[in-house]
């Protein structure tokens, strides 16, 4: 029989990575002044010009500071990477951002030579949009996480519910935390690959939770609960790790090869995607054993002294 792992005993050592990526993005959160939100979070505009030629990207957030005053993102695309998208932020609460628009492409026209069918298209959001936006991707968000921690309370028990949808929730936090720390702009695709990934990650901890209702049924008397939550992770490690790395290998060769707009959905893909295989493993279900063992020792303990009482009363 082949030697299975403690890993309830070292579950808190688990816990210490996920929560030092946390600080560190709480600390990096305060260093940055708060999330760098993207065009479509806080308002502004996202011009896609094609320059024809080689560029820099500091030479057109130049050109963009010089022009309008603002701080603009800017980023390669396309098969060439010929083509600047621009991410300009909305100077004040009513700017359309219009005259912004004008001035930025006439003045990439006058350095780069370019006819008016450069300007390949323009996305314009209010900062009263960007604040709904804001809105529904977190209600959004809420509302698969409370749809997950229904079913797998109707599927398991209460317990297996509040312990997926924790760790669900430190999934979501890492991913914040990374994003904190690079200082990488947060846009609609960061929520869309967010919501992919709860759903990836819980379906992990779905297969280990099914494992230990099965063992928990057929439990011999002396085995602990620990005991067969360790067994039960052990049985479903190769199956965790193996469509993990078979996910990866896709994801990160997408990710390497794809296009900047491909990369923004890659990269919180891989990020959620190890740390929720992480999670699934080492935390979930060790938790919930915990504390599974903790209630069934203190029903023991009642127990006993209720037969004790009983004997004194005798």
């Amino acid at each position: 029989m082949n030697k299975v792992m403690d890993y309830s005993k070292n579950k808190y050592k688990f816990l210490l990575l996920p929560v030092v990526i946390i600080i560190a993005g709480i600390i990096m959160y305060f260093v940055h002044g708060g999330f760098n939100f993207d065009v479509e979070f806080m308002g502004g505009i996202r011009m896609q010009v094609d320059i024809g030629q080689s560029f820099d990207n500091d030479d057109v957030s130049k050109i963009v500071k010089e022009t309008t005053g603002l701080d603009a993102v800017v980023q390669k695309s396309g098969a060439t990477n010929q083509t600047a998208i621009i991410k300009l932020p909305a100077a004040s609460s009513d700017d359309s951002g219009e005259e912004n628009k004008d001035k930025v492409f006439s003045a990439l026209q006058e350095k780069y030579s370019l006819n008016d069918e450069a300007l390949l298209s323009v996305q314009s959001a209010s900062p009263s949009f960007g604040v709904q936006v804001q809105q529904k991707a977190l209600s959004y968000t809420l509302l698969a996480i409370l749809c997950i921690l229904l079913y797998i309370i109707i599927r398991f028990d209460w317990r297996s519910g509040i312990m997926a949808v924790v760790t669900l929730a430190l999934n979501v936090l890492v991913m914040c935390s990374v994003y904190t720390i690079t200082n990488i702009a947060i846009n609609t695709t960061f929520i869309a690959a967010m919501l992919t990934v709860v759903g990836y990650s819980i379906n992990n901890t779905i297969v280990i939770f099914d494992r230990v209702r099965e063992n928990m049924k057929s439990r011999r008397r002396t085995e602990s609960i620990t005991e067969m939550t360790n067994r039960s992770i052990q049985e479903t490690l190769g199956r965790t790790i193996n469509s993990t790395i078979t996910t990866l290998i896709t994801i990160v060769l997408i990710y390497i090869l794809g296009v900047t707009t491909i990369k923004q959905f890659a990269l919180p893909l891989i990020i959620g995607i190890v740390i929720g295989a992480y999670t699934s493993i080492f935390l979930a279900s060790t938790f919930w054993a915990a504390w599974k063992e903790s209630e069934a020792q203190a029903k023991a303990e009642a127990a006993a002294e209720r037969r004790a009482n009983s004997k004194k009363n005798k």
